[in-house]
């Protein structure tokens, strides 16, 4: 079941394609990264598999021209209740970071066997200063039908999904699922991972 969350989120990012900014395009000091800690959301989900070297790199390799020096960061964790995080996102030198938070969710939408069933939404979660992106995707996770919540944010040097699938979740109707809270778990695990560069 993971396996599959894990390129439904990844895809955000391998299919997605910035508008070309041209020559006027602004591309902001480089003064963050992302890094794969050992564990997210207070420790509640642990690293299972840094995924960066493998599809990572398919995802570097489609990077647009709206990206300068762009490295992608992919990486899978678990809970001791059964419970998956999954993170894709990358870090570099955003020309258009709003944009690039849209267009990574409708990247995963458009992933086989994957369906929006609830439309995006932008929250701010209180206390982060960020606008986080948030939809509910239903897609086939080990035979079965599930849906869950994805969330996704942009700012000038890194952007990211997160993907939140709970067994407490699996069998609630899709539209019931709580975004507001997913969208406050993503600007969690943004000011965990996100680092200065010095």
């Amino acid at each position: 079941m993971a396996g599959a969350l894990v390129l439904v989120v990844a895809i955000g990012f391998g299919v997605y394609k910035l508008v070309d900014a041209g020559a006027d395009a602004v591309f902001p000091e480089a003064t963050h990264r992302l890094v794969v800690e050992k564990a997210v959301l207070e420790g509640e989900f642990t690293l299972d598999q840094d995924l960066s070297a493998t599809e990572g790199k398919k995802i570097d390799g489609t990077l647009d021209p709206g990206v300068r020096g762009g490295r992608a960061v992919v990486a899978q964790y678990g809970s001791e209740g059964g419970d998956v995080l999954v993170l894709s996102g990358m870090y570099g030198r955003l020309a258009s970071p709003a944009l690039m938070r849209s267009k990574i969710l409708d990247g995963a939408a458009d992933a086989d066997g994957a369906e929006v069933v609830v439309e995006p939404r932008e929250f701010e979660p209180e206390g982060y200063g960020i606008t986080v992106e948030c939809q509910v995707v239903r897609s086939q996770q080990a035979g079965l039908t599930v849906g869950m919540p994805m969330c996704a944010w942009g700012d000038g040097n890194t952007a990211a999904a997160v993907a939140v699938l709970r067994q407490a979740d699996l069998s609630k109707d899709a539209a019931s699922l709580d975004l507001e809270k997913a969208a406050e778990e993503t600007a969690k695990v943004r000011s965990e991972i996100r680092k200065p560069l010095s």
